[in-house]
């Protein structure tokens, strides 16, 4: 296992003691007690999710990279939610939803939480739904807008491997993306063909119901669901001139230059990046090539 130390744990947080003790140095923390007057913490389990939006057709996606010409972001199946749920008790542990925007599709679910008054400016129009089953991963990647996250967890046990952005030439970025190479894995990682990971130096969060994970801007997360789980995401974009302008980048530069070359070139572009993620990563630390 990569050398992890695990996030510290407290019972909740105000404006004052969070903005010194978090979000001014970025080091991430897990909050026990902050949602506890939320109703999503008594209401958020399968069936809840079932009545109030069981017929909503909703994007899935599975655990491998996007090859050939197909878009990163494109989803791999379409389901309704329920049969999506059924899906996962019954042992479904690739296709995941991700990302998904339910302020307009599932309205019932704003009213069980509140946006926590810790110093962060949400952006309110942007809480996001995560959903996957025992066994569920999510690559190790990066958050391209440099938000401040606040993912706030519910049902089954979920860990969360992060690395603050200092370690990223250790960990095999991908070149024009926000992800780390595939194949060096992190649970476990492949030592042998990926010896930079031996540097890496992280952390660890074993969130259970009703947590509220800290996780500042640009660290690298990977995730892995112990237990059919969800986790909603409430985020701060940007307001440091430095994150700003590596957001903009990332959106228009990178995130462009990666869309076009992937249409118009195809697989032959993955792979030179792959092969170059290695390479780039080998050369800069001395390692063999």
């Amino acid at each position: 296992m990569v050398e992890l130390t695990p996030v510290q744990r407290f019972s909740s947080t105000d404006k004052t003691d969070f903005l010194s003790r978090f979000k001014q140095p970025a080091r991430p923390a897990v909050f026990s007690e902050l949602t506890a007057k939320w109703p999503a913490r008594a209401k958020w389990q399968p069936e809840y999710l079932r009545e109030v939006a069981g017929d909503l057709v909703v994007p899935l996606y599975d655990s491998q990279p996007s090859r050939g010409r197909k878009h990163q972001h494109a989803p791999a199946a379409r389901l309704p939610l329920a049969e999506y749920l059924d899906r996962l008790e019954q042992g479904e542990n690739d296709l995941r939803l991700f990302f998904f925007n339910f302020l307009s599709a599932i309205p019932e679910l704003t009213k069980d939480f509140e946006y926590p008054d810790i110093g962060l400016k949400f952006f309110r129009k942007l809480p996001v739904l995560f959903m996957g089953g025992r066994g569920s991963r999510v690559q190790l990647h990066f958050d391209i807008d440099m938000a401040d996250i606040l993912l706030c967890h519910f049902g089954g046990p979920k860990r969360v491997i992060l690395f603050p952005p200092d370690q990223t030439p250790y960990l095999y970025r991908v070149p024009f993306s926000f992800s780390a190479l595939f194949d060096a894995g992190i649970d476990p990682p492949n030592y042998d063909r990926y010896p930079a990971l031996k540097q890496a130096r992280g952390y660890v969060a074993d969130l259970v119901h009703g947590d509220a994970l800290y996780i500042p801007p640009g660290y690298w997360h990977y995730v892995k669901y112990q237990d059919i789980g969800f986790s909603m995401s409430l985020r701060a974009f940007p307001r440091s001139p430095a994150n700003l302008a590596r957001m903009i980048y990332n959106l228009t530069v990178i995130r462009g230059v990666e869309g076009m070359m992937r249409k118009f070139v195809g697989q032959p572009w993955n792979d030179r990046n792959e092969r170059r993620a290695r390479l780039k990563t080998h050369r800069a630390l001395g390692l063999p090539l």
